[in-house]
């Protein structure tokens, strides 16, 4: 555990309950309504406007904008670019989560062109998603990882989130059993989590929201992710802890209570985070 890290992190949580701010999703319609529940519970305030007459206005209103593809139509991909190309004018934070990048045609050709047309503040995902984004193999099984792009190890993941960052100039958070998070200089490592978030819908589109909103509170978007993806692992684990023998509902509106019950004692408690 890294105290300094866990102070700042800390201070993220109050400044996010604090401030509350806005934060805009362009996100998927499996998982829209956990993603809104759980900015609510880190302290934020959601808004999901994805009509092309209102997502730009709708940005320039907000603290964060999440572009999230898992659940991709011609007429939302629009609303995306005009939503980024506003927040960008006006220097509003930007996250992505490609989810399932690698899956399909229109899913690269998407993530291709955001990636393009937009400056991101953070890119989030899984290796195989991440894998793709490098221009990798990756083998994406739907919108998880593969287990054969998890075989290459902690050190292939560090190397490919920092070769990244540098690339399009921002934070990357490759997500797994050891998350990593790179702005293209240094290299935070989070062992926090437990293997049944992955028993659930929706929980990684949920870190990216936390992620958003922790981008809404602060300019250092690597730290704003480290906070986002450590809120969720530590919810995980507690959540397992109180209810997950009961089953995958159960532990889906516990893990939900616990992120909003979130404070700097927990995480100062509970983080596995280090400098790699």
């Amino acid at each position: 555990m890294d105290n300094n890290l866990t102070s700042s992190i800390g201070n993220l949580v109050n400044s996010v309950r604090q401030t509350k701010p806005l934060v805009h999703h362009l996100t998927n319609y499996v998982t829209v309504n956990d993603c809104a529940n759980v900015t609510l519970a880190i302290g934020a305030s959601p808004i999901m406007a994805d009509d092309i007459e209102e997502a730009a206005d709708i940005t320039a209103i907000s603290s964060a904008l999440v572009l999230n593809i898992g659940t991709l139509n011609s007429r939302t991909v629009e609303s995306m670019l005009a939503a980024g190309k506003q927040a960008n004018e006006m220097g509003i934070p930007v996250v992505l989560d490609p989810v399932g990048a690698g899956a399909s045609k229109l899913r690269n050709q998407t993530v291709r062109m955001l990636l393009e047309q937009l400056q991101f503040s953070v890119i989030r995902g899984n290796m195989s998603e991440i894998r793709y984004i490098a221009g990798l193999v990756a083998t994406t099984k739907g919108v998880d990882a593969s287990e054969a792009d998890l075989e290459n190890g902690l050190q292939s993941g560090i190397d490919i989130a920092n070769g990244l960052a540098e690339q399009y100039h921002c934070a990357v958070a490759i997500t797994g059993a050891t998350d990593i998070v790179s702005d293209g200089k240094s290299v935070i490592c989070i062992e926090n989590g437990h293997p049944m978030l992955g028993s659930i819908t929706g929980t990684g589109c949920m870190s990216t929201s936390l992620i958003g909103s922790f981008c809404g509170v602060t300019a250092d978007y690597r730290m704003a992710a480290v906070a986002g993806l450590l809120c969720m692992g530590i919810a995980g684990e507690i959540a397992y802890e109180t209810t997950g023998q009961l089953g995958n509902g159960s532990y889906r509106v516990a893990l939900i209570d616990e992120i909003s019950k979130m404070n700097s004692q927990t995480m100062h408690e509970r983080a596995k985070v280090y400098e790699a």
